[in-house]
């Protein structure tokens, strides 16, 4: 990328076949539907993508498929989430190889490493891949291990990270990370995934968002960031309000795991507005049931999305 990533670059869904396969046809679809929409990049394999559940093989599936559709039409970023540091770095070889134009790199998860190893970890993906790597910051996924200010600027300021994507949910946190960054002269591309507050995270500094609920409206947070870019709060703050009416659909499904509450309202969005062809979910995950999926089609419909 020759220009910091900022935008709207949602983390794009995973749709599977019926047996559970990846479905490579939909997902180009997928793909030519967000950037006719107006994104301004693509997020490969994040939690929205079920990047947990995917083998080697179906993650190079899932990268050459997105990288082939984007066409050069706007960056695509690749999550290279794994174990430890030998197993991440051999993540983004093989995302380079396929042609990312960056990674995002959480701290190794399962082991246990403190923060002088989190940052060998951040260094030694950056230089044994070459590419620009964006720290994802979720501590949900990662031991509750949350980034700190004093490490995430001094990997900045070593050129270790071209960016940040904030999943913790930790607004004070990173209103202290946009102004600290700003200070040091914005070395970092800043990225909320905090999707129901992003006008306010625009108007403290953020360089865009990640929303997974752009899957489904990818249109309204593009509508949204230009208002912001233009200094249109108010109409910023409609937008924001709107789509977090259609975010609803999340709180929808009773009774499920997180992973399906939020990925599968998504995907069963999706089918009710003719983006991909049904909600298969990645194996043992199951798709919402009938009456979840009512739910979500009523919230859908209500928003004035459906097809």
């Amino acid at each position: 990328m020759n220009a910091p990533l900022r935008g709207v670059v949602p983390p794009v869904v995973t749709p599977f076949r019926d047996d559970g396969t990846v479905d490579i046809a939909s997902l180009t679809g997928l793909v030519n539907y967000l950037i006719d929409a107006g994104v301004h990049g693509l997020f490969a394999l994040g939690s929205t993508s079920e990047v947990a559940y995917l083998t080697d093989d179906e993650r190079d599936q899932v990268l050459r498929a997105t990288v082939e559709a984007a066409a050069g039409r706007v960056p695509v970023i690749a999550g290279v989430m794994d174990m430890t540091t030998k197993r991440v770095i051999e993540q983004g070889l093989r995302a380079k190889e396929l042609g990312v134009d960056g990674l995002v790199v959480t701290v190794p998860f399962y082991a246990l490493n403190d923060e002088s190893e989190i940052a060998d970890h951040f260094r030694a993906v950056a230089s044994q891949t070459g590419l620009p790597i964006y720290a994802y910051d979720v501590p949900v996924r990662v031991n509750r291990v949350k980034l700190s200010l004093p490490l995430l600027m001094m990997l900045a300021n070593e050129g270790v990270i071209a960016g940040v994507k904030d999943s913790s949910g930790d607004d004070v946190a990173f209103r202290r990370l946009v102004m600290a960054n700003r200070d040091a002269g914005s070395p970092l591309a800043l990225l909320t995934g905090h999707e129901l507050v992003v006008d306010g995270c625009l108007l403290m500094g953020a360089d865009g968002v990640v929303p997974g609920y752009g899957n489904v409206d990818p249109a309204g947070y593009v509508a949204l960031f230009e208002a912001a870019e233009r200094g249109d709060w108010e109409a910023a703050r409609a937008e924001q309000d709107r789509l977090a009416r259609g975010f609803e659909i999340v709180f929808a499904p009773r009774g499920r795991s997180g992973d399906v509450t939020g990925v599968g309202a998504f995907k069963t969005a999706m089918v009710a507005r003719g983006i991909i062809p049904n909600n298969v979910m990645a194996f043992p995950n199951r798709a919402l049931s009938e009456q979840d999926a009512a739910r979500v089609s009523e919230i859908v419909a209500a928003n004035g999305l459906s097809k």
